[in-house]
């Protein structure tokens, strides 16, 4: 059976913005491109996955490790949930109907760890008790507003693991108390 994971960078104060929390320093980004490579697939929100879909094309300005991310990302199952899109990217799925029908199904049918992106996704997930574990990529910053990384109220939670990413990350592993 898989293993659903939340996990997202977010500000001292709980906020999730990918445009003002400053980018992974070469520790980190090496930590997210070998993450990628382990997993069993991904499940997005849809506006994660438009933010995501950067990696789908090679951008000349790109080093070798940014390239190395985009193989990884692009390697990997995604499914986005959505019922605005009709049609996803390379590799993706569109999940438009039964959510929890098709993320039990995914958990049964494959092994390993799937990936959750977006907060109102995780926040559903969580709310029909499918978020095996939540990863929370802590930065130096306060934000003081945006989208919160729990989008309603927080499960409660025990706290199985912290460690250091790089030199300002903080990653501090949660499961379902």
């Amino acid at each position: 059976m898989a293993k659903l994971v939340f996990g997202m960078n977010q500000s001292l104060d709980g906020y999730v913005d990918h445009l003002k929390i400053s980018p992974p320093d070469a520790v980190l980004f090496r930590h997210f491109t070998e993450h990628v490579r382990g997993l069993t697939g991904m499940v997005y929100g849809r506006r994660i996955y438009e933010i995501m879909r950067y990696w789908d094309d090679d951008l000349p300005g790109w080093d070798a490790e940014e390239r190395d991310f985009a193989a990884a990302w692009r390697s990997r199952p995604k499914w986005v949930v959505s019922r605005s899109l009709k049609s996803a990217g390379p590799n993706a799925t569109v999940v438009e109907n039964d959510l929890e029908a098709a993320i039990r199904g995914l958990k049964a049918q494959l092994t390993g760890e799937i990936d959750v992106a977006g907060p109102d996704l995780a926040g559903s997930l969580t709310n029909l008790g499918l978020i095996d574990e939540y990863r929370l990529y802590i930065h130096p910053i306060v934000l003081g507003r945006g989208t919160p990384f729990f989008a309603g109220p927080r499960p409660p939670l025990r706290l199985v693991a912290s460690d250091q990413i790089g030199k300002d990350v903080i990653r501090l592993t949660y499961i379902p108390a």
